[in-house]
This record gives C-alpha cells, structure tokens and sequence, in this order.
C-alpha cells in the first residue's frame, strides 16, 4: 500500500510570546500544498525484524531509527502489535526547509498503517497521536488550510481556498537551526490577527502579512532575502519565507508567466495549488 506525503507552507507566522516553559507560542496559517514524498508499506514475511526502512530520493540525515516514519510505526505497534513491515520512503520534499516533510511522513505513515491494518481509529485519535510525534503533525491528519496557535499545535480550521494559483517555491542550499532562527526574536502581539488578514484580498496580503522569522534570519542570510526579492520582482502577489527557513515561496496569478529562477545548488518547484 502506497501514499503520497505533502508538503505545507506557512502564510504568515507571527511569534507572540515567550512561554514559562521556554517555548513560544506563534499564530500560522498552514496550507498544503502538491509537493511529495513517496510512502509505502509491504507486510514482512519474516518476524525476525519488526521494520525495515528503505530510503531513496534527496538525503535523509540522521539514523534511520531515528526517522519519524519508524517511529510513528512504532507507536502504533505499541498499541496494536502490528505486524512486521517494510517501509520504502522516497523523499522529495527537501529537509530543514520550513515545509513539514518529515511531520508529513509521519502523519501519512500513521494514517497508511491505519488503512492497511484496519485499525478503525478516527482522525481525532490519529491527531492525538501525531501530536506526539511534533507540533505539527497533526495538522497532516486532515491537510487543509489551518489557522496553528500555541507552540504550533493547536489547530482550527479557516475558510480559505488558493485553487488555481500558481507557487514558486525555492530552497537554496541553505542551513538554518531552529536556534538561529529564534535567536532575535522579539515576541509581539500582532496588529491584525492572521485570521483576518487572510480574509482580505490576497493583493493585500503583502501590507500585513509577515514571517517574524525573516527578521532573524535575513541578516545573517541575505541570499534568502534576495530569493523573496526577486519573486517580487518577477510578479509575485505574495512571497515569504516558510516556517523557519530556508524555503521561500511566491505566489503568482492563475494566468502568470512563471519566472527561471537562477540559483545554484537550490531546489526550485512549480505547480497550480490545489
């Protein structure tokens, strides 16, 4: 049985104030969007191994028992005793991006391993579980646009479409830590909420809509600044960085013309957004 994780993008994120735990709480708006990876699961006919991982495509850093789809398996296997799989996962959806394709794995590995297994669970449960797993890994239970708060954990959803619309999406060969990232922070309460803003015509969206994270991480990267630039530049309606980086994506007009973006060593993708 085979799925097809995708990616999400961030319209917006503001950080609103340091927690007594010493995480953040933030406002987001995810939105998936038709980047994927490739999941799938054949039951095993040995039991001398209760998994094995096969990984393909872009590199996976890291040990592989440490990769969210095993432990996603893992958790499930905890609780219903799952039988032995093999897992093939092809990673498409590039890594430390600010896309959520490891979070997308997970969420899809648990919602695959409930359709193989016919273990019944709701999506309320499945989102308990991710939950577990990360922040936002539930909000790929359901995968449609969600307004995130919290520490990016509590999810309702928000009417909101951008069928038709075409995204650029850019990752340069780029490294950002969540530590970096968070390291000139200054959490502030937004003018406007993101709920609203999005509300309003995407031309405007530009005005009011922001990404605190640029903020840290433009300075110490200007070729991350330079790519949102030229989106801009080249017709975006609206650009920004997602999540924390490095990816930065522009949304363009129905009827644009697409621009070749020039930059090497960075992952480029087009598509009309669903």
């Amino acid at each position: 049985m085979i799925t097809f994780p995708n990616a999400k993008i961030n319209l917006g994120l503001n950080i609103t104030e340091k927690r007594p735990d010493g995480y953040h709480n933030l406002e987001t708006i995810f939105y998936p969007v038709p980047l994927e990876d490739a999941l799938e699961i054949t039951v095993l006919n040995s039991s001398e191994h209760k998994f094995s991982l096969h990984q393909s495509g872009l590199e996976i850093a890291g040990n592989p028992e440490t990769n969210l789809v095993v432990k996603a398996y893992r958790l499930l296997d905890e609780k219903f005793d799952l039988p032995p799989v093999d897992i093939y996962l092809y990673k498409n959806i590039p890594s430390g991006a600010g896309l959520g394709g490891g979070s997308s794995d997970a969420a899809f590995m648990l919602k695959l391993l409930n359709d193989k297994f016919k273990l019944k669970l709701s999506d309320k449960i499945l989102e308990e579980y991710a939950a577990t797993l990360g922040a936002d890994c539930a909000f790929f239970i359901k995968n449609t646009p969600t307004f995130a708060e919290g520490i990016g954990n509590l999810f309702s959803p928000v009417t909101l479409s951008l069928k038709g619309y075409q995204l650029v999406l850019v990752k340069p060969d780029i490294f950002v830590s969540t530590r970096e990232a968070f390291a000139q922070i200054r959490p502030h309460k937004p003018e406007r909420s993101l709920r609203e803003i999005i509300t309003a015509p995407i031309e405007q969206w530009k005005d009011y809509m922001i990404n605190d994270f640029e903020e840290s991480v433009f300075p110490q990267h200007p070729a991350i600044r330079e790519i949102k630039e030229e989106l801009y530049n080249e017709g975006a309606i609206y650009a920004a960085m997602s999540g924390s980086g490095s990816s930065v994506f522009g949304i363009f007009h129905p009827k644009a013309s697409l621009p070749t973006l020039k930059y090497e060593n960075a992952f480029q993708f087009r598509c009309t957004l669903k």
